[in-house]
């Protein structure tokens, strides 16, 4: 056993808390490795059982200069920039309690490591929920949630994860915990600090608590698709947003995806009602009622049906990590969606935001792509791709005014740079 390794041992003196590198499953080194560049070469992964124990971890990693990479359940550790010269990684996966569920006020606070489909399940005893779909909802825990952003096509109706958070609690590069916002709803004391760690890659400290508002669980819901020609797909979004309908769900579906869904031809638009059953019912007809006046194939799924599809179009668009394929996440005007769409294979877009999800296959289809995003006034960073590649290319693609001011925050949070060296915009 290393010294490092050693090190941390004595401070987690709990049996498989610090395991050392070489006794990893050779899966589980090959998981981890896709965040890290060549370079890296970590002693160890360890799992704090508390708060106070990754405190103390950080503690002495920032007092030993040690570069951290912070993770959950590695479910998307594969996302974002490679870590530089890692030397330990720290996983939250082990402190996962529920804190507190205020069921009356609608708002639970959770530790990190919880995953997001056990916190669904104690939320759905009170008939509520957590109003994200991530990415791995099984696998992924709240805390790499908030660290990627990563909230999905309900952020149509329940906005994106900085629009849920109502607090966080974090460990400080240098073991200490700090608080920002709190348990309640009307909350506006302090500094906004939980939309500065959101999508932050753990970059400026380790999310160790959280506090989300929740909502009522929807008596039922429905799923409407609409395919055909792009420009028919584009009238159909229009007529969408200009109505009084109200989806949880609205995505512009590239060809090859409606495809793969076995959905029919042409680009697609998939568009989710949630709420009681005559409403969702009545949305659900009125928008196929348009789909067909457009001349565009229309079906509605529910039940059993509609649960299979969203599940498929999420394992379609969000492959294994130990996936050779690339994917990205996109943003483009939302009046040009249409547009771009059906110059992607495999991809979405929201409808509302204009933010999406593409597959592709090499670097000339990436840069061929970011250059029409932002021709389109958007952007394309890359979320997972072999190693090989994130080496040679630039993940974030991002060169405007605010790196000066993010390095500034940086510098603040973490200036001996040992917090996920390397994983975020400029290199940071």
């Amino acid at each position: 056993m290393n010294a490092i390794t050693s090190s941390l041992a004595s401070i987690i003196n709990i049996e498989n808390a610090v395991l050392p590198w070489e006794n990893l499953e050779p899966s589980q080194q090959q998981r981890l490795q896709l965040a890290m560049d060549s370079n890296s070469h970590p002693s160890c992964i360890v799992y704090p059982h508390t708060q106070e124990q990754l405190a103390a971890v950080m503690a002495t990693a920032n007092r030993n200069q040690w570069r951290v990479l912070p993770c959950g359940s590695a479910s998307k550790i594969n996302w974002g920039g490679l870590g530089k010269n890692i030397d330990i990684v720290v996983s939250t996966e082990r402190i996962n309690q529920l804190i507190e569920h205020a069921v009356g006020d609608l708002t639970v606070t959770v530790e990190a490591g919880m995953k997001f489909g056990e916190l669904q399940k104690i939320l759905a005893k009170s008939r509520q929920t957590l109003a994200l779909d991530p990415s791995f909802p099984n696998s992924a825990t709240i805390g790499g949630i908030v660290a990627t952003a990563d909230t999905g096509s309900l952020r149509q109706r329940y906005g994106s994860v900085r629009d849920q958070l109502l607090g966080i609690t974090f460990i400080r590069a240098d073991g200490k915990i700090a608080k920002a916002g709190g348990r309640v709803v009307k909350n506006v004391a302090g500094y906004d600090l939980m939309k500065l760690f959101t999508g932050a890659y753990g970059t400026l400290g380790i999310i160790s608590q959280i506090t989300f508002r929740v909502y009522p669980l929807p008596e039922t819901s429905a799923t409407v698709i609409l395919t055909g020609k792009a420009e028919a797909i584009s009238q159909a979004a229009t007529i969408l947003q200009s109505s009084e309908l109200t989806p949880t769900q609205a995505d512009i579906i590239s060809n090859q995806l409606v495809s793969d869904l076995s959905l029919g031809n042409g680009i697609g638009l998939i568009v989710q009602f949630k709420s009681i059953t005559e409403s969702v019912k009545e949305q659900s007809n009125r928008l196929l009622a348009v789909g067909q006046q457009l001349g565009l194939n229309g079906a509605i799924y529910s039940a059993e049906n509609e649960f299979n599809l969203w599940q498929r179009l999420t394992e379609i668009i969000h492959p294994a990590v130990n996936n050779a394929e690339i994917s990205c996440k996109i943003g483009v005007l939302p009046t040009t969606a249409v547009e771009v769409i059906n110059q992607i294979n495999i991809g979405l877009i929201h409808l509302s935001s204009g933010l999406g999800l593409v597959r592709l296959e090499n670097k000339i289809q990436v840069l061929a792509l970011r250059k029409l995003c932002e021709t389109n006034s958007g952007f394309l960073s890359v979320l997972s791709a072999p190693v090989e590649i994130k080496e040679k290319l630039d993940v974030w693609g991002y060169d405007g005014n605010a790196l000066q001011i993010m390095r500034g925050i940086k510098e603040q949070f973490d200036g001996n740079y040992i917090l996920s060296p390397g994983r975020f915009v400029g290199g940071i």
